[in-house]
C-alpha cells in the first residue's frame, strides 16, 4: 500500500550531515489552568484559514471541527469522504487549513486550532466537536493543553490513529534531520513531553480514539499501550482498535483517515451520542462495507492516488532543520534561561 510507501520516505527522507543534538527540556511545565497566551499568528491569517459550511452559523447541533493530518490539507484530506458524507447528514462543519501543509511548528499549528474552537463557538453559539486525523488528532491537544479557555467549548475530540505518543518512524526520519513537524511527532520529543504533561484528558471533554493495528506510520500500535491511545486526565476516554470491532480489517494509515468504514462508523457514532464513541453500537455490517459513506466508488482510484502521492511528496521534499523546534516560553512554569 502507498502508506508502507509513505512509512520508508519518512524513515530516508533525511539529508547526509550530522545534526547537532536538541535543546535541552529545562524546568516544570506550565500548570495546566494557567491562562493561555496571547495568540502571535496575524488575525488574518487565523481568520482566513477557516472554512465552513452556512449551517455552522446559529447550528442546532454542535459544528465539527476538521483536522487534516500530516502532509495534507482539508482538501486532499475531507473533501473527497467526510465532508461529502457530513453535508448528507446535515452536521454543520468547518475546516482549519494549518500552515505549511502541517509540516511546520506544530506549537503554531496550536495557535490556528485555539482560533478555530473559540470562532467556532462563537459563530454556532455551541460546543465545538473535533475530528482530526493522524497530527490532526494530536494538535488539538495542544491547544487545550496550553489555552484553558477552549476546554468549556470542546464537547468531543476525535482521533483517527492520532501520533499521541509520537511514531518510532519518525526516529529514524529525523537521523540525522528531518522537517519541524516530524521532530516534534518523534517518540520521545520535546514537545510529546509537554503535551502529555499533567493530564493528556480534561474533564467535560469526551476523547475517542480509533486506531489501526496495522498503523505502519504511527508506531507502535498494536493495542491500547501504543502511541494514539490516551490514558491520563479526567476526561471521558474510548480507545479502540478497528480490528476490535472488524478483526479482518487490514487498513492501514491513509486508509483510516480518508476511506475505512469502522473508522467512520467508531467516529460518527462519537459525534452524534453522549460522550466518546461506544463501539457496541457500531453494526458489524460495517466490515463488509468496502469504503466510507461519502466516498465515490467510481472516482476513488484517483481521489485516493492524489491524496496518497501528495502526502508522500511532501514528506519526501519538504526542507529539513536539523533540530526540533524549542519550546515556546508559555509551556513552562517559568521561562528557561537563555543560552
Amino acid at each position: 500500500m502507498v502508506g508502507v510507501v509513505l512509512a520508508v520516505l519518512l524513515a530516508l527522507a533525511s539529508v547526509a550531515t550530522a545534526a547537532p543534538a536538541g535543546a535541552s527540556s529545562a524546568g516544570p511545565y506550565a500548570p495546566p489552568d494557567r491562562p493561555g497566551p496571547p495568540l502571535d499568528v496575524p488575525p488574518a491569517d487565523l481568520s482566513a484559514s477557516l472554512t465552513c459550511t452556512g449551517n455552522v452559523v446559529a447550528a442546532t447541533r454542535e459544528p465539527v471541527l476538521l483536522v487534516a493530518g500530516t502532509a495534507l490539507t482539508p482538501a486532499s484530506n475531507f473533501s473527497w469522504n467526510y465532508e461529502r458524507a457530513f453535508t448528507r447528514l446535515g452536521l454543520p462543519y468547518c475546516a482549519v487549513t494549518l500552515p505549511d501543509r502541517e509540516m511546520a511548528d506544530i506549537q503554531t499549528a496550536g495557535e490556528y486550532i485555539v482560533h478555530a474552537i473559540r470562532a467556532m463557538h462563537q459563530m454556532s453559539g455551541r460546543k465545538v466537536d473535533i475530528l482530526g486525523f493522524s497530527q490532526g488528532g494530536m494538535a488539538p491537544r495542544w491547544a487545550l493543553r496550553f489555552w484553558p479557555d477552549t476546554r468549556p467549548l470542546v464537547d468531543d475530540l476525535v482521533g483517527i490513529d492520532p501520533s499521541n505518543h509520537g511514531t518510532l518512524d519518525a526516529n529514524g526520519a529525523c537521523t540525522p534531520s528531518c522537517a519541524p513537524a516530524v521532530w516534534q511527532q518523534r517518540s520521545g520529543s520535546h514537545f510529546l513531553a509537554a503535551l502529555n504533561s499533567a493530564a493528556e484528558t480534561f474533564a467535560g471533554i469526551s476523547y475517542t480514539v480509533v486506531y489501526s493495528r496495522d498503523d505502519e506510520v504511527v508506531v507502535p500500535n498494536f493495542d491500547a499501550s501504543g502511541s494514539s491511545s490516551l490514558h491520563t486526565g479526567a476526561g471521558a476516554v474510548v480507545n479502540v482498535a478497528a480490528q476490535q470491532i472488524c478483526p479482518t480489517d487490514l487498513s492501514e494509515h491513509l486508509a483510516m483517515g480518508s476511506y475505512d468504514a469502522v473508522a467512520y462508523a467508531v467516529a460518527v457514532d462519537a459525534l452524534t451520542h453522549p460522550g466518546p464513541a461506544d463501539p457496541a453500537r457500531v453494526p458489524r455490517s460495517v466490515c463488509a462495507t468496502p469504503l466510507q459513506p461519502g466516498v465515490d466508488h467510481l472516482s476513488f482510484p484517483t481521489d485516493y492516488a492524489a491524496y496518497a502521492v501528495g502526502a508522500v511528496t511532501v514528506v519526501a521534499t519538504h526542507p529539513h532543520t536539523p533540530t526540533e523546534p524549542a519550546l515556546a516560553p508559555y509551556v513552562w512554569a517559568r521561562p528557561p534561561p537563555t543560552p
